[in-house]
């Protein structure tokens, strides 16, 4: 009685053993089956996860908490990028770096620009990113076109599983419009339509849609340090139309807008171009429309909106 109960004992064991081995075996394969993507800036990686869902694997190029004008592309980027199905950019003005990589690409791999029927708007001086803001995102709407393309090419990789991403991408855009329309709500009856900004002129398509005036401080480069004169005429507005707060940017010093509250006696608050996360944020699941509503907190109390 004894030897059975062993000899069923041991069968069970390697029972559970076999289990276990094709367990294992099956999830990497529903892994590896899943669909590559590399993208380069937060919002097409966001964008790209809530369309892809669990068919695709999405790779970000960016460390967290780089900024994303001074990335340069490492051979291990370059690699990422020829072993994936899809890559994705935002287009040829917003990293101009992705042109010699598109060009020596493995041919295997979809090269998708997001900015694909999207029209630029012209920045005032033309010294950065051959006189185009791209910094498209920041127009919902343009966002929605940019998870459409991102939808076609998930979809003509992957026809199998297109009415999947298409299914996403609806829902996706639903909530991009609740988005804009939440902004449009906050942002019709404000104290004070201008945007003071100490970062680079970032939110040019953002001010637009909102009609709001926007000043920045930097010009369009994140590197730009505003000139004596620049940053006395900024505090004589900010004094004549008693302006509360100052808009500072993401993952860059707040010298200026430190420099200009001392000055003004102005408050600060943050205004995210969502180019990138601080490493904290992306660890903790921060997203695109998240980040977008942390931003029209802090305008709607910037400006002085009504509730």
């Amino acid at each position: 009685m004894k030897k059975i109960i062993f000899i069923v004992g041991i069968v069970v064991i390697i029972g559970l053993g076999i289990f276990a081995v094709l367990n294992i075996a099956q999830k990497s394969n529903t892994s590896s089956d899943r669909l590559s993507v590399v993208t380069t800036l937060f919002p097409l990686y966001d964008f790209a996860k809530a369309i892809g869902g669990d068919k695709v694997a999405v790779t970000f190029l960016l460390p967290p908490g780089v900024e994303a004008h001074a990335y340069e592309p490492k051979p291990s980027d370059i690699t990422k990028i020829n072993s994936a199905k899809i890559f994705i950019y935002t287009g040829e003005f917003m990293e101009p770096w992705a042109h010699d990589i598109i060009e020596d690409a493995n041919k295997n791999v979809k090269i998708v620009d997001a900015s694909i029927g999207i029209e630029m708007m012209k920045e005032e001086d033309g010294h950065e990113h051959d006189g185009v803001d791209p910094h498209i995102w920041l127009d919902f709407d343009n966002a929605k076109k940019m998870a459409q393309n991102i939808a076609k090419a998930l979809s003509e990789v992957d026809p199998q599983n297109a009415e999947y991403y298409q299914s996403n991408l609806k829902a996706y855009q639903n909530k991009l419009t609740e988005l804009d329309n939440n902004y449009k709500s906050k942002l019709s009856a404000c104290k004070t339509k201008t945007i003071v900004y100490s970062g680079h002129y970032a939110f040019s398509y953002m001010a637009k849609r909102y009609s709001l005036e926007y000043v920045a401080a930097q010009g369009f480069s994140p590197d730009a340090e505003p000139t004596a004169k620049d940053m006395i005429a900024l505090t004589e507005q900010i004094r004549n139309n008693k302006i509360g707060y100052i808009f500072y940017e993401e993952l860059t010093s707040p010298k200026i807008a430190e420099t200009l509250s001392k000055e003004t006696n102005a408050k600060l608050l943050l205004l995210n171009g969502a180019h990138n996360l601080a490493k904290e944020d992306f660890e903790s699941g921060a997203s695109f429309i998240s980040i977008m509503e942390e931003n029209l907190k802090n305008l709607a109390l910037g400006l002085g909106c009504q509730k």
